[in-house]
């Protein structure tokens, strides 16, 4: 699993004139951050000061970003068609529903059966987005001729062909919190689609009294030999619908009767049987994201020689910064007793349909091109958890000055900073993200000791979902009290 930016696209992004706000008057700005004791700043033996930090937007692509996505997340299926800023967002599903086990057979008799209904039952979780915009999904059969069966995905590159429309289904997401009530299933939280009555039909001609390993419902390779699985994706709405893959409501219902020989109709027995997911450990799916910001501000803003205004931040498969702060290298040397990296969203009316998510902050080594943990500052401990809330990845609410509830980011950068400030680290480039996990490289001693990569660690419990606009910094002219800093708060020596 990789989460790479290549060295030198990187390069051409962060080169500009590096400029340096520093301030010592006294700052009334509280540290939000807990763990460590601050001195009260007096301007006689402890001060305060900001430096500048210069933001670079830019997008990840095909290429940069390799994230792997599978059942274990939450998924996302739906169409986001008006994001002011941050333009469509196109989410469609792919997965397998099984027989619990093999050789399956219905309750009854084979050559006895006949369809009542078939439906596509999906476990709902939430509505990212408008939950009163129409949305309408469609389902497909996907062909025999599709490569989909592995055991995993990289989200931007699974989007496979489709065959037949199986069924559709028009409706408000807001209503899939209510109760549905079905045979022998009175559940609440269900998107369930009605699949054209021939395909249920289908299945249960697949149960026949044969024993050939050639059968459908003999093995899990004949299965799939007879029926690849489903794609789901939507053609209108403005939200992402999320879904549990391995939740009891993820299955395909086969509402089915049996005539009893030649009884009357009104004599047949009526009956139900589920295939999902989460009951066969073979079933496979994935989840194809895929984001389009053409004519969009964050397209605009990409690219730029000067350090943007405005910084947009969107979740896996999304955007990030490249943070540059200049004034570090001309620290000279102080006790840190504290600094933090400050980020503050920039309110819109769309946040309330399209909130922000959890961001990461790490840093660029142009040694061995790669990125990094931020040294010291974010660790792991023998059983593998880290400090990342404490670090700063979870925002705090506030409100901005006019009185709008935002929320804001302060990552804890003492001991790195520490450190820069004594000579013993270099002055890195950074970069803010909002990405599912991170594999990088993690240094766990001091500067020159051998560092290794990380297992994949968890930031964000799904990709889609999230996005937020921070104020940025346009220089040491910027007047904005919310603009983008790292605060120092600091001892001479």
């Amino acid at each position: 699993m990789n989460y790479k930016y290549p060295a030198g696209r990187l390069g051409a992004i962060v080169t500009s004139i590096v400029i340096l706000f520093f301030s010592c008057k006294k700052i009334n700005e509280s540290s939000t951050l807990g763990g460590d004791l601050i001195p009260t700043v007096d301007n006689i033996t402890t001060f305060d000061t900001l430096l500048t930090v210069e933001a670079y937007n830019d997008t990840f692509s095909i290429l940069t970003d390799t994230t792997y996505y599978s059942s274990e997340y939450e998924n996302f299926l739906g169409l986001i068609t008006n994001d002011p800023f941050f333009g469509r967002t196109d989410a469609r599903l792919f997965l397998e529903l099984k027989p619990p086990n093999y050789r399956y057979t219905f309750l009854n008799n084979p050559d006895s059966l006949h369809i009542d209904s078939v439906v596509l039952v999906l476990d709902y979780v939430e509505t990212y987005g408008d939950s009163n915009a129409v949305q309408t999904v469609n389902v497909y059969e996907i062909p025999q001729s599709s490569d989909f069966g592995d055991t995993s995905y990289i989200i931007r590159k699974s989007n496979f062909s489709k065959a037949a429309l199986l069924g559709s289904r028009t409706f408000v997401p807001s209503v899939l919190k209510d109760s549905i009530k079905a045979y022998q299933d009175t559940t609440a939280k269900q998107l369930r689609i009605k699949l054209d009555n021939a395909f249920g039909q289908r299945l249960l001609n697949y149960d026949t009294i044969s024993t050939s390993s050639k059968a459908a419902y003999f093995s899990d390779s004949a299965f799939r030999s007879y029926f690849k699985g489903f794609a789901l994706e939507s053609n209108a709405g403005n939200a992402l619908i999320g879904v549990d893959l391995g939740g009891d409501n993820t299955k395909l219902a086969i509402y089915y009767k049996d005539d009893n020989g030649d009884s009357p109709v009104e004599k047949w027995d009526t009956a139900v049987a589920y295939f999902s997911f989460a009951a066969n450990p073979t079933s496979v799916s994935a989840n194809y994201i895929k984001r389009d910001y053409a004519g969009t501000p964050l397209a605009a803003a990409v690219g730029g020689p000067t350090p943007d205004d405005l910084i947009y931040i969107q979740s896996t498969p999304g955007s990030f910064a490249v943070l540059k702060i200049p004034g570090l290298k001309n620290l000279n040397n102080r006790i840190v007793h504290r600094a933090e990296l400050i980020m503050e969203q920039v309110y819109d009316v769309s946040d309330t349909l399209f909130y922000p998510t959890k961001l990461y902050l790490d840093a660029y080594d142009s040694s061995v091109s790669k990125f990094r943990t931020i040294p010291y500052d974010v660790t792991f401990s023998n059983t593998g958890s880290s400090n990342l809330n404490s670090f700063g990845t979870t925002p705090i609410q506030t409100k901005d000055g006019t009185g709008n509830n935002i929320k804001s980011w302060h990552f804890n950068l003492t001991r790195y900073v520490q450190h820069v400030v004594n000579d013993t680290e270099p002055v890195y480039d950074l970069r803010v993200s909002a990405p599912v996990y991170i594999s990088e490289l993690y240094r766990p001693g001091s500067f020159g000791t051998t560092s290794i990569q990380v297992p994949s660690f968890i930031v964000n419990n799904e990709a889609g979902k999230g996005r937020v606009r921070l104020a940025g910094n346009s220089g040491p002219s910027d007047s904005n009290p919310r603009r983008m800093r790292l605060r120092i708060v600091y001892s001479k020596i």
